[in-house]
């Protein structure tokens, strides 16, 4: 049974996603599972945020049917970074849904992850616990560095790429302005959080994201993926 951390000072949560199938992978293997560099990228993921500078309680979702082979992998690969498995829905909305019914504490503030995103930094998701306890929401955004083109009604046009931003997670909110949220009948709706509360009619506060905080979802990535953890490892030995 795994004990949340309590502490006198605002408590902090992280709901890691990991619902993938794995079709844009190319694989009936779900992407969170697959093996990187010695071990599965979901590991990855849950050491990110237990190598920061506060305790952050974790929270894993996952598909039902995915939670005894989750248990072996632990097993078998000696992991045991405490995090509590909840069993997620239907879709990423109903899955965050019951990762928040998980939560006792109302005052906590929540960053949702997605599972995928294994090479999130400490400073983005310290950064995103500091910022969401001021403001009550911080998104991380990147800068577009690729022109874009907008393709609506059979044609395309040019579109000002300095005006958009592309998001990542963590994205950290307040507890009760999340359960606020969710709590609507048209939340499920929606695949990203910032998107359901800026519907919902809250200021979505951003910060500078980080360009290796990559979502991982084809084999391309995969082979970024690994580039990531070698550089690492080197920069770690040196």
């Amino acid at each position: 049974m795994i004990r949340f951390v309590k502490t006198n000072r605002v408590n902090r949560y992280v709901l890691i996603v990991a619902g993938g199938s794995g079709s844009r992978m190319g694989t009936a293997f779900p992407k969170q599972f697959l093996t990187i560099v010695e071990k599965p990228l979901l590991f990855y993921t849950i050491e990110a945020f237990s190598n920061i500078s506060f305790p952050v309680n974790i929270i894993l979702i996952l598909p039902k049917v995915h939670i005894s082979y989750w248990r072996e992998l632990c097993k078998s690969f000696n992991f045991n970074i405490p995090h509590k498995v909840v069993a997620g829905g239907k879709c990423r909305g109903e899955s965050v849904k019951k990762g928040l019914e998980a939560i006792g504490d109302p005052e906590a503030i929540v960053a949702i992850h997605d599972g995928v995103r294994p090479f999130v930094d400490s400073d983005i998701i310290e950064k995103a616990f500091a910022l969401a306890s001021a403001n009550g929401t911080a998104v991380p955004v990147c800068e577009i560095t690729d022109s874009v083109r907008i393709i609506e009604n059979a044609t395309n046009r040019s579109f000002n790429r300095q005006i958009i931003r592309s998001v990542q997670t963590p994205q950290c909110f307040k507890l009760s302005i999340l359960r606020e949220a969710y709590n609507s009948p048209d939340s499920l709706n929606f695949t990203d959080d910032a998107g359901l509360l800026e519907y919902k009619g809250f200021k979505i506060f951003l910060f500078d994201g980080n360009r290796e905080n990559i979502k991982i979802t084809t084999p391309f990535d995969l082979l970024v993926a690994e580039a990531i953890i070698k550089k690492r490892k080197i920069q770690n030995r040196d």
